[in-house]
């Protein structure tokens, strides 16, 4: 055969390769979930395909408008360059990245250059001539071993199952970094949360310190009885209680943030307390579509796997068909090294192999099988994974027009308690009342203003959890 004949050849079996992938076509499962994120629509499953497009997206803004407090984006700067938990997933993109390069370069021919030199000493026994002899061989080629022909796409599918599998660790990236940012957001708001009410403590036993002098002091000139008394040195003894409980929050708040982090934090980026910036975030109003649940990372992530998990179906059938292997070189041999590049010392080997399946005892049916099953559990948590995301989207959205209105109805309620203390103070410094009933209203002011601490720490967290509940930036 003439050299150009091999090429043709070469050529022709190259171009027959790459058919298309015997994966079945793939069909995004319907929402099953309600229309909307709020539920006001009736509830049913709808397809992906609508035409709305939703508005005011918190998927649309980056993290640094969303969380305006200088400090705190700092801090979540230092978690995104120093978690560990992002570093790994950032290490898994570069790992399927890779991976993904391995199948494709499946589809071409791996060339090899080759050199060889044989000796080998045939015994005057096994000799023709009946003596013993030396042969040498030597050799120099271009060739390629163990080629496949992708006729009926395996190779292909095995390449779309990467390339999914490589978009998916890309899409766990951004879901691990959209929960680091919720979590050191969260991880900051608690802090401020456990600051303000250390403050809080300490300002309190200041006020009962006052208050159990004065008591005593009424106490040691028969103005006031032993009960009053008590309870000015309870609500001292209380308010160190206070003080040495948060005190702790504060110090573990401190270490869950530098382990968010990936480092020490300085003290001017801790927050001392609750500050404007921090009250600044902005809620996704209802009424959106639950199709925007299709853009979140984890959903995302989902999606992709379950294409990769339907790409292996089309290589899981393709095993069923014969499978075309192809080894051939090109080169110069001589049983002389001297005349190994002289004319006439050209050599040239194709060698394709077919091998047809026949009998497997049902392995290819059973890995069909399993490749169609693991498809279907993965519609399955596709699924689940929409469902989850709506409940998250739903809780926050619920919370979100309840807070408000339970933060007003507190802030009311601090300022009549404050109130109550002025006149219990007023109506002691008349003498128309006893000093219990002072005491009683500096604790009730102190639980007041606690409990509008943590209303405020759950409007702020649930905004937070709004920010990642509908897939944070994109």
């Amino acid at each position: 055969m003439k050299k150009v004949e091999i090429y043709i050849t070469l050529f022709a079996a190259l171009t027959l390769n790459g058919c298309a992938s015997m994966a079945p076509k793939y069909v995004q499962p319907a929402l099953p979930v309600p229309a909307t994120v709020n539920g006001t629509e009736t509830s049913q499953s709808v397809a992906p395909e609508s035409d709305a497009k939703p508005i005011n997206l918190i998927s649309d803004v980056a993290w640094r408008e969303y969380f305006g407090d200088e400090k705190l984006q700092k801090v979540i700067s230092l978690a995104i360059e120093n978690n560990r938990d992002l570093k790994v997933a950032i290490l898994n993109i570069e790992r399927f990245k890779a991976l993904y390069q391995i199948r494709d370069s499946d589809l071409l021919p791996k060339l090899d250059a080759t050199a060889a030199a044989g000796f080998q000493r045939v015994p005057e026994t096994l000799s023709a001539s009946g003596k013993s002899m030396t042969t040498e061989q030597y050799s120099i080629g271009l060739g390629m071993s163990s080629y496949e022909l992708d006729l009926f796409g395996r190779v292909s599918s095995l390449k779309d199952q990467a390339l999914e599998e490589f978009l998916a660790s890309e899409y766990a990236r951004r879901a691990t970094q959209i929960t680091i940012v919720s979590q050191v957001a969260h991880a900051y708001l608690s802090l401020a949360a456990d600051s303000e009410r250390l403050k809080l403590s300490k300002e309190t036993l200041a006020n009962q310190g006052k208050s159990y002098t004065l008591t005593k002091s009424l106490f040691d000139a028969g103005m006031s009885d032993a009960l009053a008394l008590n309870q000015a040195e309870s609500t001292v003894n209380a308010a160190r209680v206070n003080i040495a409980r948060f005190a702790t929050l504060v110090g573990q708040d401190k270490n869950a943030l530098n382990l968010l982090a990936g480092s020490q934090l300085p003290t001017e980026l801790l927050p001392e307390g609750f500050s404007e910036s921090l009250d600044s975030l902005d809620i996704v109003m209802p009424g959106q579509g639950s199709e925007i649940l299709l853009n979140r990372p984890d959903i995302l992530e989902s999606e992709s796997r379950l294409k990769a998990l339907n790409a292996n179906i089309g290589a899981a059938r393709a095993a069923f068909f014969p499978s075309i292997t192809l080894v051939s070189s090109v080169g110069l041999g001589s049983d002389q090294l001297s005349e190994l590049f002289k004319s006439g010392a050209f050599a040239w080997s194709i060698i394709p192999k077919i091998s047809v399946p026949i009998f497997d005892a049902g392995t290819n049916s059973a890995n069909l099988k399993v490749a169609e099953i693991d498809r279907d559990i993965a519609v399955a948590q596709y699924e689940k994974s929409i469902q989850s995301a709506f409940k998250e989207v739903s809780d926050v959205l619920v919370q979100a027009a309840t807070t408000d209105e339970l933060l007003a109805a507190q802030q009311a309620l601090v300022a009549s308690t404050s109130e109550t203390l002025l006149l219990s103070q007023a109506r002691f410094d008349k003498g128309v009342a006893s000093y219990l009933s002072v005491l009683d209203s500096q604790r009730s002011l102190f639980s007041a203003k606690q409990e509008l601490i943590g209303i405020r720490l759950t409007k702020l967290v649930n905004q937070v959890n709004t920010y990642r509940s509908f897939g944070g930036i994109r």
